[in-house]
């Protein structure tokens, strides 16, 4: 009976760590994709640059943040 409450606080620890770990995650996913946004929109509406916003644009964006926005930039220029 013992081994059964220990295996249950364990599991429930374990969900605990992973719940919280994908959400920060998702949380940084968010923010980065945000952020390469309003830069990707601020880009274009200066005439700096013209970036379509296709899937695979987004992926990157979304991923690299700043980083990934300067990498879509030289992919549209070459």
């Amino acid at each position: 009976m013992f081994e059964w409450l220990v295996f249950l606080l364990l599991l429930i620890l374990v969900g605990y760590i992973v719940a919280k770990l994908t959400l920060m995650v998702l949380k940084w996913l968010a923010v980065n994709t945000v952020v390469g946004l309003i830069l990707v929109g601020l880009l274009n509406f200066l005439g700096i640059v013209h970036i379509d916003l296709t899937l695979a644009n987004l992926l990157i964006i979304a991923v690299g943040g700043v980083v990934g926005v300067f990498i879509v930039i030289l992919m549209s220029l070459f």
